[in-house]
């Protein structure tokens, strides 16, 4: 079973390489299409593999693509039924490692792009029904641009905004209900709100990159993340202190560590959800 990156950027499959050899003859991939075979770590152009090797060579003359291969959202509680029954676990310094690194690969547009979109955030959340709004959006979008990064793509400023293109209203439902419900919990008690708070911190990445809807994803954040909560609530609380770390140093420091700490968490979800990090059975 192969996954693909499409021409419009985003990830199709799994599909069988009888498929993937159909949209290669139809012209909605090519030899330059990254691929990935499932299971594996590393995305490669599709003339890598040399399986495809013969239908490469024989494609008609460059036409006109067609349109891109309809894109369906996983079964969520099948996607977290698997990933609960091989398990994962949380390499909350591998993360952080990691993060670090992506950063100095490609450091001042990563910087620059994290930075407009951090203030975006926070110059809405003065107007308090705007930001509960466009909070979703924005990060999502992020975390989008986070992810296209790291699976070695060349993403644009226009991927940081893509929350608002690619699923504004299941972004901004996830963000207010996830806020109202954790502020409830916070007031409540603080415990449960604290619990909320860690199990859906993978709601964004979920619904923006398995496109599911905002209820989906949640609920299957909080399964998964459930699992390991501590280990979660401990890479949180490293991000956090990261973060304040970087607020002490004139407050410039924060725009090198938000996104080296975005980029960890980003790194535990794409462990857990393609089952490539170490410590994955």
């Amino acid at each position: 079973m192969y996954k693909i990156i499409g021409a419009d950027g985003q990830q199709y499959g799994p599909v069988t390489a009888e498929q993937l050899r159909e949209w290669i003859v139809i012209n909605r991939a090519n030899a330059q299409t990254l691929a990935q075979v499932e299971g594996a770590a590393d995305w490669k152009p599709l003339a890598a593999y040399p399986e495809f090797a013969d239908v490469l060579g024989v494609q008609p003359p460059p036409a006109q693509p067609g349109p891109p291969p309809v894109l369906t959202p996983p079964n969520a509680k099948a996607l977290g039924d698997e990933i609960l029954a091989r398990d994962y676990s949380v390499d909350i310094g591998g993360c952080i490692g990691r993060g670090w690194e992506r950063v100095k690969s490609d450091f001042w547009p990563i910087i620059g792009v994290s930075a407009l979109i951090s203030i975006l955030i926070g110059s809405t959340n003065s107007l308090y029904l705007v930001g509960l709004i466009v909070a979703g959006p924005f990060a999502g979008g992020l975390f989008w641009y986070y992810l296209k990064h790291l699976r070695g793509q060349r993403p644009g400023l226009g991927d940081a905004f893509g929350g608002f293109s690619l699923a504004f209203v299941p972004l901004m439902l996830a963000g207010v209900v996830s806020t109202l419900l954790v502020g409830v919990g916070l007031a409540a008690c603080v415990i449960p709100g604290i619990y909320l708070g860690v199990a859906w911190s993978l709601t964004l990445p979920l619904v923006i990159d398995k496109k599911l809807p905002f209820w989906d994803a949640m609920e299957l954040s909080r399964r998964v993340v459930s699992r390991h909560w501590w280990s979660f609530l401990g890479l949180l609380l490293v991000c956090v202190l990261l973060n304040f770390a970087g607020l002490l140093l004139c407050g410039v420091g924060v725009f090198i560590t938000a996104p080296v700490t975005g980029f960890a968490l980003m790194y535990a979800y794409e462990d857990i959800f393609q089952g490539t990090g170490p410590g994955q059975t």
